[in-house]
């Protein structure tokens, strides 16, 4: 099964995620098939950025988003 979720990415607590298309098995940090974009929540307001063509193509293919990245998509104005 393919999922749409983070990869954390930066320093001890300074998080920094990339939000990625990977295969549900591979582990969080590990392989991934595609970049979608990227979420930083430290920032205030939030640092997010996401190519909506390459998530509709994913979401249209039966990639399941993880409830974060689902959020994060609402947010983005991807999915209603």
């Amino acid at each position: 099964m393919v999922k749409m979720r983070l990869k954390r990415l930066g320093q001890k607590k300074a998080p920094f995620y990339r939000i990625v298309v990977a295969d549900s098995r591979s582990p969080r940090d590990g392989k991934f098939i595609e970049q979608l974009g990227y979420y930083n929540p430290t920032k205030d307001p939030i640092d997010l950025k996401i190519d909506a063509e390459i998530a509709k193509k994913w979401l249209s293919t039966g990639a399941q988003p993880t409830t974060t990245v689902s959020k994060l998509l609402k947010i983005a104005g991807i999915v209603e």
